[in-house]
């Protein structure tokens, strides 16, 4: 199969690229390549640019009711087409299709539903003494943004930034950027003025950098890893630009002495498991109150082993691969230092039956993980589950709490107010009580290391916007 594209969105329009570098797609499925795309140079990111700066006073100028209309095509546009996003992400990422239905294709879509509303009623200007408070689009806007979730990643900051005024560069992960030229082809049929939104692909060493380093790049907002979150802000800083970055996490599942165990752990290995551990906010730790623990472990062991790998496109498949060969070693080094440790392994590991073909690790549950070692301190990005015991309530926040991340977790017990509790006392962006849903109208972002800003809902929306004081 042949994918192939050969053209960059830059000022409303489809520029094909001529011969050069590209970045080969492959199916983590069967290691087969099934597309490429251009590899973006900083000249790339020039006309990209320029083409945003031109349009952004003209787009910053229209009304509320106007850009919550184009968004509102941009959502239509983008409904017709997400089966085949959803096919798409299956293909490229490997997420199992019913998963990527669901998630990958239905959250963008609840996501810039919200904004087209929002759009429509900006934050009210102010009075403050003899001050009149309004807010103003930041500007031209480089987004870079990850492959694990491709579509609504793009969506979380592109969404905003237009409700805003802002213009917009984008730069997808060139792991998965097929599923952005889908988005892209819905932005061209919702009709957006030219230049408001554009697209480079390549890598982030290149295209990535130069995004960042621009000097007419007002805002960069980065969704990836701590360490090049930290690269990006450098790069930032050098002019003093803002930054909003959702980095790493390493979110801890707290289970309370009396807590319904057996829904607790389905529903953390679940988490911890979905997207094939792919997730920033997966609750990859499971803290779990030593009378309960060896229950835990029985309950997380047949949880684990009712995963079914194979391929995305199968209906009985749970658990695809992982995006590359290098992602696939690089948690399975994680398990093998994980087991060096002393974590005693429960289920999965480096020597589980896989398919023959595939980026593929097996569901993992590590027991006795030492809180302080690299399994229970690194962001593992895969499968991996580390179960940690503890004594009482204050020991288990403080495991919670040791870590150089702050993004998610999770806590339960049969006592609403007691959770609530424990939830107040852990640092961290965000925390669910006792499985409750997904809110794509909360703020969303990190504590620590895992990020500076928010994404999602009202707080989303502020993150583009910049305050004026007009004394009167």
């Amino acid at each position: 199969m042949d994918l192939a594209r050969t053209d960059f969105y830059l000022d409303g329009q489809w520029v094909a690229v001529g011969p050069g570098e590209t970045v080969a797609v492959r199916n983590p499925a069967t290691e087969e390549v099934i597309a490429t795309v251009p590899a973006g140079t900083a000249a790339d990111v020039d006309r990209a640019v320029a083409a945003a700066r031109a349009a952004f006073p003209g787009w910053a100028d229209a009304t509320p009711a106007d850009r919550a209309a184009r968004l509102d095509r941009l959502h239509t546009a983008l409904r017709a087409r997400a089966d085949g996003i959803a096919r798409t992400v299956a293909l490229e990422l490997g997420t199992p299709l019913k998963v990527a239905t669901r998630i990958q294709a239905g959250l963008p879509l609840t996501v810039l539903h919200s904004y087209v509303e929002l759009a429509a009623r900006p934050p009210a200007d102010e009075t403050v003494g003899n001050s009149l408070v309004v807010r103003e689009p930041v500007g031209v806007v480089g987004a870079i943004t990850p492959w694990n979730y491709p579509l609504h990643q793009v969506v979380a900051k592109l969404a905003p930034a237009l409700a805003a005024g802002c213009t917009v560069v984008l730069k997808p992960s060139e792991l998965t950027p097929l599923t952005a030229y889908l988005l892209f082809d819905a932005i061209h049929e919702a009709g957006f003025p030219p230049g408001v939104v554009n697209l480079v692909t390549g890598t982030g060493p290149v295209v990535g950098e130069a995004i960042a380093a621009h000097p007419d790049v007002d805002m960069v907002s980065f969704t990836g890893s701590t360490a090049t979150g930290r690269r990006i802000s450098h790069l930032a800083a050098d002019r003093i630009a803002r930054v909003a970055l959702e980095l790493g996490g390493k979110s801890a599942n707290i289970v309370l002495d009396d807590a319904d165990l057996a829904t607790a752990v389905k529903v953390g290995v679940d988490n911890a498991f979905l997207n094939s551990g792919q997730t920033c906010t997966a609750w990859t730790r499971l803290l779990v109150h030593r009378d309960r623990y060896d229950e835990a472990l029985g309950l997380a062991a047949r949880a684990a082993e009712g995963y079914r790998l194979g391929d995305p496109f199968d209906p009985a498949t749970r658990l695809g691969p992982l995006v590359s060969a290098a992602q696939r070693d690089r948690v399975l080094g994680h398990v093998a230092r994980g087991l060096a440790d002393g974590g005693r392994l429960v289920a999965g590991g480096p020597d589980a039956p896989l398919p023959e073909r595939g980026f593929f690790v097996a569901p993992t549950v590590i027991a006795d993980v030492d809180p302080d070692s690299a399994l229970a301190q690194e962001e593992i990005f895969g499968p991996v589950l580390a179960v940690i015991g503890f004594d009482d309530e204050d020991e288990a926040v403080a495991i919670a709490n040791n870590s150089r991340y702050g993004l998610a977790g999770a806590v339960w017990s049969a006592d609403g107010e007691r959770a609530l509790r424990v939830a107040r006392r852990m640092r961290t962006g965000a925390v669910d009580v006792n499985g409750a849903p997904f809110n794509p109208l909360a703020p969303f972002g990190g504590y620590k290391q895992s990020g500076l800003g928010r994404e999602l809902g009202r707080h989303g929306l502020e993150e583009f916007l910049q305050v004026k004081a007009i004394q009167r």
